[in-house]
């Protein structure tokens, strides 16, 4: 396999087309990637105390609108 600097000179020298599909696949790598990971950590119990923790905020009714959230009102 070849250096980073060289799959980018590669890219480069592709057509457009080939370029989008290559970010297309590469996206989708990244999600699995990232699908991966989450299920290890699930598995793993590195994500315990944080559902224990949404699921005390559920019980107590300590729940914010997703809008609040995101905007920080």
């Amino acid at each position: 396999m070849g250096t980073l600097s060289e799959i980018e000179a590669a890219i480069r020298q592709l057509p457009e087309n080939d370029i989008r599909q290559l970010a297309t696949w590469l996206q989708e790598y990244l999600n699995d990637m990232w699908d991966r990971q989450i299920e290890g950590d699930l598995k793993s119990g590195k994500l315990d105390s944080l559902i224990a923790k949404a699921e005390a905020d559920i019980e107590a009714n300590r729940l914010k609108d997703i809008n609040e959230v995101i905007c920080d009102k």
